[in-house]
């Protein structure tokens, strides 16, 4: 058979190699200038103090990795798996003849400088590579370390041959680089030669199953497999002598490695309470298993009974609990009546009540088996002394004991999620209110996300997605406000990695402007009257944006507050893109000053609509001006039009496309809705438009001319018209560019923009480093001070 992990260890490897042989390439350098001191360290020690001690490591690391593979073979004899062992020697043998390969394809000329990066000072004819640690990697990845005490004997034998092969004066060509790559190479050929022809299944049969099961005092006379396409789970129906039935769930090595890299990728993205640990070694899942089931009969709550627990072979172990006859919530579905549902609301909070959690609250794991007390042997005690009414909760082998209130609160949402899906939104909102209080029931709704649902109910939401908001907007009906912010749950967002990946893009960017100026000079060397009218405008800027966000608003505003909250965006773009920071503490400083939710978020987004609409108007028209100057005129170079023809066909490709057409416009409209009915209302105040209006265009001309004085401040000239565009350029190129402030872009589409418009390089970029000082860096510390101002007033 071929285990899935397998071609999942290959893989990996596979890309570990590549990775590291980029690194290699990209930073060969610096690889080399670290191996240098960490060999030359190495030899420095042995040749003074450990010369004996390295000596006598070097000799016991290799003899060990000598007499592992032979110990390693008799285990596999003594075990009568000759196959195995086969299998392991030509991994080895392979692995070896891999090794042989690539050290010459590192001798040829095309990849000299990955030859250089994984050596130090050794002659072209060197191997790079040690073929017998791959063919040790290999056989051992074939064969398996089951055992603690192999595997640590197998990593510090390791270890001293690394470390005694590093501290070898003789052995030049071996680096750090270069051994991890070695091993790599063999566990990729031992994991993808197990991969591919497949080993030997070590499942337990069923008549091993009902052997072990037997002997625990539970002979069983009959046993048949159950197949689930739900679940790559295996499991029976036994049948012991007395006539009851149990179900019997296999664990084995199979099952914990189906799943893995959804599960690693799970386990990355959302937070440690979030995601569901996945057990790696069967003795830990049963050992969970076992303690969830006891946990939930503590709590008074109906599960099958757990019968057995027992170990069949070396790598599998059952559970086996009673059978119940009964119909499935999912067998159910809408017929269920509301007094079941009641019901297992009722046995989720009393699961609750002891900070026991579920955690896999699907239909198909809430059973009805009928009135009465359920889960236990007829003849034995009951559970507890609640009554479930008939519902049993099964497998419960996903949750939590000693639970925090978020996992209490997840496991609750999974239940009102499957029961949205199976009943319906309306009536699993109503048994919800029932059993929960307003508040509680309210403080679910930020956690109603599709991430923190199990699969198969997230698959099911996305057959039907109006399920969710119907549920939220139910939910939310005795809320005032009718909005709540949802909780972070991921670890990781997309979002992040892009901003991350764009930050280091940036800062490239900006560390190479910087390389080219002196700060210091930029400074000495500006006149300090423009200087001081650069610091003005970019205080003239805050004014503006507290007459634009004043405007757009009905409701009165403090004038002083709300210009601290502009000031104190300027620390919040330091953390955040420079199109979305400014905007989420807008709505927030709304919101604390009693604008409703709805209001706040259509107030910032008509604010935004019209400095748009505005930015555009001034960009065209500032185009237009820079044709008619002589002198420094703005001079795009062609690649722009290029870029800008580009643009505009995609537009109208997605504009021609009915699907791309409809899911723009399903996007758009919900913003549209609410802004459109907000500028209206602000149309029929003539004051507050031109208020907002006039705040947008004061902002954006004072960022012009702080532009232009920072390019006067340096003895240069530009004319205007050519700076307006410059600028209008960069802030947009920064708006969209997903970096804290638009840093790296902003500078780097400015600088571009300045020496398009005839400025030198060097002055350009000195130029830009002044103009961003004096609008993004130095008000930094100033904005720290006013969010904090304003958060101790309750601003904010």
């Amino acid at each position: 058979m071929r285990l899935p992990a397998d071609g999942l260890r290959c893989l990996v490897a596979c890309a570990e190699i590549a990775l590291l042989a980029i690194i290699g390439l990209l930073a060969r350098a610096t690889v080399s200038g670290v191996e240098t001191n960490v060999v030359g360290a190495s030899q420095l020690a042995g040749r003074k103090l450990l010369t004996g001690v390295l000596g006598l490591l070097g000799v016991v690391a290799h003899l060990a990795l000598l007499a592992l593979p032979l110990a390693l073979a008799v285990q596999l004899i003594v075990r009568r798996q000759p196959r195995r062992l086969a299998e392991a020697i030509g991994a080895g043998v392979a692995a070896i003849v891999v090794v042989v390969i690539c050290n010459a394809l590192l001798r040829l000329r095309a990849v000299a400088q990955l030859h250089d990066a994984l050596t130090l000072s050794a002659p072209g004819h060197a191997a790079v590579l040690d073929w017998y640690l791959a063919g040790l990697a290999a056989y051992v990845t074939v064969v398996g370390l089951s055992g603690r005490r192999w595997r640590g004997a197998y990593w510090v034998a390791l270890g001293f041959y690394v470390l005694a092969s590093l501290a070898n004066a003789r052995n030049t060509h071996v680096t750090l680089l270069s051994l991890l790559i070695t091993l790599l190479i063999g566990s990729a050929v031992g994991s993808g030669l197990r991969y591919a022809f497949g080993t030997a299944s070590e499942r337990p049969t069923a008549a091993a199953i009902a052997a072990a099961i037997s002997a625990v005092e539970l002979p069983v006379i009959a046993i048949r497999r159950v197949l689930d396409p739900r679940t790559e789970t295996r499991r029976y129906v036994a049948t012991v002598r007395d006539g009851a039935q149990l179900d019997v769930t296999v664990f084995d090595r199979d099952q914990q490695a189906a799943g893995t890299l959804y599960r690693l990728f799970r386990r990355l993205l959302l937070k440690t309470q979030v995601s569901r640990t996945a057990e790696v070694t069967v003795a830990r899942a049963v050992e969970r298993r076992a303690l969830l089931t006891l946990a939930v009969q503590d709590a008074g709550v109906a599960t099958p009974e757990l019968r057995a627990l027992v170990r069949v072979g070396p790598e599998a172990a059952v559970v086996a609990t009673d059978h119940h006859d009964g119909a499935t919530l999912a067998d159910r579905g809408s017929e269920s009546t509301d007094e079941q549902l009641r019901q297992v609301w009722g046995a989720v909070l009393r699961l609750h009540g002891h900070r026991v959690t579920h955690r896999n609250l699907t239909a198909d794991h809430i059973l009805f088996v009928g009135p009465g007390p359920v889960g236990q042997d007829p003849a034995g005690p009951a559970p507890s002394g609640e009554d479930d009414g008939g519902v049993m909760l099964l497998e419960p082998g996903d949750g939590d004991v000693a639970a925090s209130d978020l996992q209490l609160r997840l496991d609750l949402v999974q239940l009102l999620a499957e029961l949205a899906v199976t009943v319906g939104p309306d009536r699993a909102a109503d048994l919800t209110a029932e059993s929960l209080g307003a508040a509680e029931m309210t403080s679910l709704v930020p956690l109603l996300q599709p991430v923190a649902l199990r699969r198969s109910t997230r698959m099911a939401i996305r057959k039907r997605k109006e399920v969710l908001p119907a549920l939220r907007k139910r939910l939310l009906g005795p809320t005032p406000d009718g909005d709540v912010a949802p909780v972070q749950l991921q670890r990781v967002r997309l979002r992040t990695v892009i901003t991350l990946v764009a930050g280091v893009v940036a800062a490239y960017l900006l560390i190479g402007q910087l390389s080219k100026v002196s700060l210091r000079s930029i400074l000495m060397n500006s006149d300090p009257r423009w200087g001081a009218l650069v610091v003005v405008l970019s205080v003239v800027t805050y004014v503006g944006a507290a007459f634009e966000l004043t405007g757009f608003v009905p409701e009165r505003l403090n004038f002083a507050r709300t210009f601290l909250a502009q000031v104190a965006g300027s620390f919040v773009t330091l953390v955040t893109p420079a199109a979305v920071g400014g905007v989420a503490l807008n709505i927030r400083y709304l919101r604390k000053a009693g604008v409703s939710p709805a209001d706040a978020g259509s107030s910032v987004g008509v604010a935004q609509v019209i400095a748009f609409a505005l930015h555009l108007i001034m960009l065209v028209i500032f185009v237009t001006l820079t044709r008619t100057v002589r002198k420094n005129s703005l001079r795009p170079p062609d690649w722009v039009w290029i870029a800008l023809a580009a643009l505009a066909v995609v537009v109208l490709i997605v504009a021609a496309i009915p699907p791309s057409r409809r899911l723009l416009r399903s996007r758009l409209a919900p913003a549209l809705g609410q802004v459109i009915p907000r500028l209206l209302d602000i149309a029929q105040r003539p004051a507050k438009l031109a208020q907002g209006i006039g705040g947008a265009l004061l902002l954006t001309a004072a960022y012009i001319f702080c532009l232009d004085a920072s390019i006067l401040a340096l003895g240069r000239s530009v004319a205007l018209a050519s700076v307006a565009v410059v600028y209008l350029t960069g802030s947009a190129i920064g708006s969209a560019v997903p970096t804290p402030g638009g840093v790296g872009a902003v500078e780097a589409a400015l600088s571009a923009g300045l020496v398009a418009a005839g400025m030198p390089g060097a002055k350009a970029v000195s130029a830009v480093l002044l103009f961003r000082l004096a609008t993004f860096w130095l008000p930094v510390p100033i904005g720290w001070v006013a969010l904090n101002h304003l958060q101790r007033k309750d601003a904010l």
